[in-house]
């Protein structure tokens, strides 16, 4: 859990996320990024956490995966809910496809 509790907006955290893109991509295979939750609702309050879906080049090992999260943890100040889109529980999908916004 991360302790620094930052100000972060909807675009804020949009525009963290693509201009780390590349970072994560060579560093941790990341091929697609989108942002759910409430930061994609922009109804995040600072104890929100930084919800994504992403997608890898290939099936990556944990270390890979929970490296790609504390990454983006790092650069955002906040916990972050790292999710595969496969992953997704179904009864879960419909409310996060709603707010998902590609990066």
């Amino acid at each position: 859990m991360m302790t620094t509790k930052s100000k972060l907006s909807r675009e804020d955290v949009l525009e963290l996320l693509r201009r780390h893109k590349e970072v994560l991509r060579e560093r941790f295979g990341v091929t697609e990024i989108s942002l759910f939750g409430s930061f994609a609702r922009d109804e995040a309050t600072e104890d929100s956490d930084v919800d994504v879906v992403v997608e890898f080049d290939e099936t990556p090992s944990w270390h890979v995966f929970f490296g790609a999260q504390r990454y983006i943890e790092n650069i955002s100040g906040r916990s972050v809910d790292l999710v595969r889109s496969g992953n997704i529980r179904k009864e879960l999908r419909p409310y996060v496809e709603i707010d998902l916004t590609k990066v």
